[in-house]
């Protein structure tokens, strides 16, 4: 069975995709007492608070006719940011040979929790920044790296 992401990912990604955008990332998270639908969207020339709100007229009666989420829920729109979280393949291939940060769940056999250096490759069960390789179950999150001059 498809969780509710995938579900409202199907739902929304053509609509957003038809107006110009790219689907970046959904997530629905519990937060305290209130539900949260993110969507992040994206394209070549940046987000800005009218894009948020063009795609959110669009999709938000799809989403209230589709009634996937029964609890009462938060719907937001946004820009993935300029240190982006990279949770799919498709978002790590984008970054292959750029910095990257990446944190684990526990500190590894070397003692460290954080690694940061330049994608170097993956795969299913593990991914090589700097000639380190660390096991993708380990890693809580991995992002981007923008140094801000």
């Amino acid at each position: 069975m498809a969780s509710i992401v995938e579900k409202v990912e199907n739902l929304v990604k053509p609509k957003i995709e038809q107006i110009g955008y790219e689907l970046y990332d959904i997530e629905y998270v519990k937060e305290g007492k209130s539900y949260y639908l993110r969507i992040y969207i994206d394209s070549p020339k940046g987000i800005d608070l009218n894009d948020c709100e063009k795609v959110n007229n669009e999709i938000v009666d799809i989403l209230d006719e589709a009634d996937y989420i029964k609890e009462q829920y938060f719907l937001e729109i946004s820009s993935p940011g300029i240190e982006r979280i990279l949770r799919k393949d498709e978002h790590l291939q984008k970054n292959i040979g750029k910095e990257i940060h990446v944190k684990l769940f526990q500190k590894d056999d070397e003692g460290k929790k954080e690694y940061q250096g330049n994608l170097q490759s993956f795969n299913e069960t593990e991914l090589t920044i700097d000639e380190k390789v660390i096991q993708r179950k380990n890693i809580s999150q991995i992002k981007t790296v923008y140094h801000w001059e």
